[in-house]
């Protein structure tokens, strides 16, 4: 991230992810069809049988066409490409489209192939106004395995810091990673209480988290009925994902869009005291009490944390 207060990394909410195959998400998106929509992915991964690689590509070239050429308001738009290769036929294929995308995803992205991606990323910027970004997915073996770990998230993290300014934030694959070991989590249990997947998301935060915008994992459930099972497991998911610093997450349904944006509106409290430390006097004392009277504020501890929550209150509003 160019800069800790730069806001458009905090400003996808839920990314919504979509076939590239789906047709009528163009007259949904003009149409505003559904509440708290911040950014849509275009799949053209894992939601795409190779057999229909062709179609999707040439759908996707139609959906973006209609977009195009509508006068409303749009949401962050992505493509998640399926390899290095993919990424430059689409720049060629979209032609004049490509300007309302905000970036690329890149899936399973490490090492490997992390520097064939962002080389493209950087050409396809030369003649830009706006930035194209990229956001990379960490979920491929050569992550999950402990023994390889930290020297691949370093290696990975030299890259990305090579190509700082075009990485919009880092993603990470919570099926992917289950999927390795055979694992699934309920409605009722959290990616963190799989603990081979909960090691791995940490140690990502580890390493990224300082200097970009990790988002959390996608949530498999959904329904029309927030009561239901589906959502108070969300919502137990995102307060795990807020304490360990995720920002955001992948959605895959529409119905959970409302839920991921209003977990990270901020607390009246939290605002007030991210208030009071930004606007920290110059005198001797360093820590004083909360607004509310009932925590410790210091100055020096807790500034980053500030201007976190000063920047999600301005994105996603207060809650009372």
């Amino acid at each position: 991230m160019n800069n800790f207060n730069d806001i458009l990394p905090y400003s996808l909410g839920g990314l919504l992810y979509t076939p590239a195959t789906n047709s009528a998400m163009a007259d949904k998106i003009i149409n505003k069809e559904y509440p708290c929509l911040t950014a849509v992915s275009f799949c053209l991964e894992d939601a795409i049988l190779d057999t229909a690689t062709e179609q999707a590509e040439l759908t996707l070239c139609e959906t973006l066409r209609k977009l195009s050429s509508s006068n409303a308001d749009l949401p962050y738009l992505f493509v998640r490409v399926r390899s290095p290769e993919q990424l430059e036929r689409m720049h060629s294929l979209l032609g004049g489209y490509e300007k309302i995308l905000t970036g690329y995803i890149f899936p399973k992205f490490d090492i490997f192939n992390g520097s064939k991606y962002l080389k493209s990323i950087s050409r396809f910027n030369e003649n830009r106004k706006q930035t194209l970004y990229a956001m990379p997915i960490l979920e491929s073996r050569a992550i999950s395995d402990k023994n390889v770990r930290t020297d691949n998230l370093s290696g990975i993290k030299s890259l990305l810091d090579s190509y700082k300014k075009y990485v919009l934030n880092i993603r990470v694959g919570g099926n992917d990673f289950s999927n390795i070991y055979g694992l699934r989590r309920t409605a009722t249990q959290t990616i963190y209480d799989i603990g081979v997947i909960r090691d791995i998301l940490i140690d990502v935060i580890n390493v990224f988290a300082a200097e970009y915008v990790v988002s959390g994992p996608v949530w498999e459930y959904f329904g029309d009925n927030t009561a239901d099972e589906w959502c108070k497991g969300l919502k137990h998911e995102l307060e795990l994902d807020k304490l360990n610093g995720f920002i955001g997450k992948t959605a895959i349904h529409p119905t959970q869009l409302p839920i991921i944006f209003d977990s990270l509106k901020v607390s009246r409290a939290d605002y007030e005291d991210a208030v009071k430390i930004l606007d920290w006097q110059p005198e001797v004392a360093a820590v004083e009490k909360s607004s509310g009277g009932n925590r410790m504020n210091e100055v020096k501890c807790h500034t980053r944390w500030a201007e976190r929550i000063q920047i999600l209150a301005r994105v996603y509003g207060i809650k009372d």
